[in-house]
């Protein structure tokens, strides 16, 4: 059998060795395969994307593995198989035929040309087939206005470099684009399509059209890392600035939490700028998003140093203006329904000057009623002054003073006209019956002169610590007003801040052209998309629901204990329907188990 075999073998080395040096020995590589010179040689150009290697937005760079191929007719490789023990192709290497000088324009190699040089197919009816595979680095124009939810479309030209559309013309292999058959998915990007197209170019300085054939690579980005590893963080983090208007002012760590998170979110900011190319085109979404939430942060640090200024004020250095005391007094905590604590919710409508008049009346008339030392020393100086006006004055008319007293059963009011102090030059006399008090007093019988003056220096003694009471208890409520008003300030920025957040997260998250896209053109891959989709819409629907759920509960404290009582009164109806509901399939399914 090998004996047999072996002649076979032989003859057909001989035949391919002997076709080769028929289509070799006269050929010329430097001649254009065609009949006529004036026929233009038909090309078919084609591509196979196999792998998206990398995607360089900062140098706008795309690296990919793709395999061209190129077929053509070459008259000068034609034979008869016949003739040639049944050999019906060969393969040449590229460097012994002619082959087109194709070339991709828009190449970013330091060698240009980055395929490798395979050997070329070669029919018995002459036509030629190259498939060069190679690692293709072009330039890319990225946009970066939607980063991270981006589509990118990065154009390939291919063209001959010498040849015009009258000596070569380049035809599209396949009008559907590119094949991605055989394509390896990449971790980042998404590939939507490889459109291909064809185009015929006239310049000016030359009659002849120049062709090229032009794919363009679709590819969309896939958001979960950048999901979960930017955008999730920048939220946490903003939600901590969030939370240091929940922090006491006097923690000393308020101011120290909003400058370390707005640090915080520069790093963040600098990661996503390393990534991005230095071009002023456009700014990415993801950035304009950290921007907002560092502006945000920057505010809440500033609201925070307005907060710390009002709570450590005091009457020694500010006064409070009357429209800093109606706004943050009273407006304010009535639209916050806010109130200091014992006191019930300040209403915006002010009182008018009677009710003021009445309000002022039943004041004094409670500090006259009572024994604290301010009205006794009240009472002490009006006596002095009228004793030391019926010294001074021994000829003046009667003086009457209105003098309140309490009576036996506890009230009080006013001693009526019979019931006055009558001091005259001559006697003056005080008059009760019952339970007053019946005195003659003669105005020859004053103090003398060093009673007096010890009795001056005694009122003059406790006027000063009734001054000082009262300065002291002006300046506390002075104080009480400022810190009511830093309470004030600090409630209205987180929720306001609480309202930015939220709005400018959902804003971000749904302004991207395909956040949540089941289709573009029909060629879009939408298992992602539902994918993501369906992974993003129940945190996105929680987030708004805490949201707003915290928005209320800020709004006013009393509610959550009606949520809670709800919340009690839902979990006790839904157990006993639950142990309805089981009581009744068990009965049931007895019934059914007798039966």
């Amino acid at each position: 059998m090998k004996l047999s075999l072996l002649p076979s073998i032989i003859e057909a080395g001989y035949h391919e060795k002997r076709l080769l040096h028929h289509l070799l020995d006269n050929y010329n590589v430097l001649e254009r395969p065609v009949v006529n010179e004036s026929d233009p040689l038909q090309l078919s150009f084609g591509l196979t994307l196999m792998q998206i290697i990398d995607v360089d937005e900062k140098n706008q760079l795309l690296i990919t593995n793709i395999w061209l191929k190129l077929e053509w007719n070459d008259m000068n490789v034609r034979w008869n198989s016949s003739e040639y023990g049944g050999v019906r192709d060969l393969r040449i290497p590229p460097h012994r035929l002619w082959k087109p000088d194709v070339l991709m324009y828009n190449s970013a190699d330091e060698g240009f040309d980055g395929t490798y040089p395979t050997n070329v197919v070669v029919r018995n009816n002459g036509s030629c087939l190259y498939v060069p595979p190679g690692i293709f680095k072009s330039t890319c124009k990225i946009d970066i206005t939607w980063f991270p939810f981006d589509d990118q479309r990065c154009e390939m030209k291919f063209g001959s470099w010498t040849y015009d559309g009258f000596q070569l013309d380049l035809q599209l292999q396949d009008e559907g684009g590119g094949d991605i058959s055989s394509f390896i998915t990449n971790g980042e990007w998404e590939l939507l399509g490889v459109p291909g197209k064809r185009n015929e170019i006239y310049y000016n300085c030359c009659p002849e059209p120049y062709i090229d054939i032009t794919f363009a690579i679709l590819i969309r980005r896939k958001t979960l890392y950048y999901f979960f590893n930017l955008i999730v963080p920048c939220v946490l983090i903003a939600s901590m600035a969030l939370l240091g208007f929940t922090l006491p002012p006097d923690s000393g760590e308020k101011l120290s939490l909003g400058v370390t998170i707005l640090l915080s979110l520069t790093v963040f900011l600098n990661m996503v700028a390393e990534t991005m190319p230095a071009t002023s085109d456009a700014v990415p979404l993801l950035g304009t998003y950290f921007n907002c939430i560092m502006f945000m942060v920057a505010s809440s640090v500033v609201s925070t140093i307005l907060i710390l200024n009002y709570h450590h004020r005091n009457s020694d250095t500010h006064e409070m203006s009357e429209w800093i005391r109606v706004v943050f007094l009273i407006w304010l905590p009535f639209i916050l329904r806010m109130s200091r604590p014992g006191e019930p919710y300040p209403h915006p409508c002010r009182p008018t000057v009677d009710e003021k008049n009445k309000q002022l009346q039943e004041v004094e008339m409670r500090e006259r009623s009572s024994k604290s030392l301010l009205a006794n020393v009240l009472d002490i100086d009006d006596d002095f002054r009228c004793n030391h006006r019926c010294n001074t004055l021994p000829h003046n008319p009667t003086y009457y003073r209105t003098v309140y007293r309490q009576g036996e059963d506890g009230s009080v009011g006013p001693i009526g006209a019979t019931d006055t102090i009558g001091r005259t030059a001559g006697v003056g006399t005080i008059s009760a019956g019952g339970g007053r008090l019946h005195e003659t007093v003669s105005s020859h019988t004053c103090l003398s002169s060093s009673a007096e003056y010890e009795l001056a220096l005694i009122l003059k003694e406790l006027r000063y610590i009734t001054d000082q009471l009262r300065k002291e208890d002006e300046s506390g409520e002075i104080t009480r007003d400022w810190k009511f008003a830093a309470m004030v300030v600090d409630r209205l920025c987180l929720i306001i801040f609480t309202l930015f957040t939220i709005i400018a997260t959902l804003a971000v998250l749904f302004s991207a052209p395909h956040f949540i896209t089941t289709s573009i053109s029909g060629i879009l891959d939408t298992d992602y998309i539902n994918r993501q989709s369906e992974a993003l819409l129940p945190l996105l629907l929680a987030a708004v629901g805490c949201g707003a759920l915290a928005l209320a509960l800020m709004l006013n404290r009393r509610r959550l204990c009606a949520l809670r009582s709800a919340l009690a009164h839902l979990v006790a109806v839904t157990d006993y329907k639950l142990r309805r509901y089981i009581y009744v399939f068990i009965k049931n399914f007895k019934l059914i188990n007798d039966a």
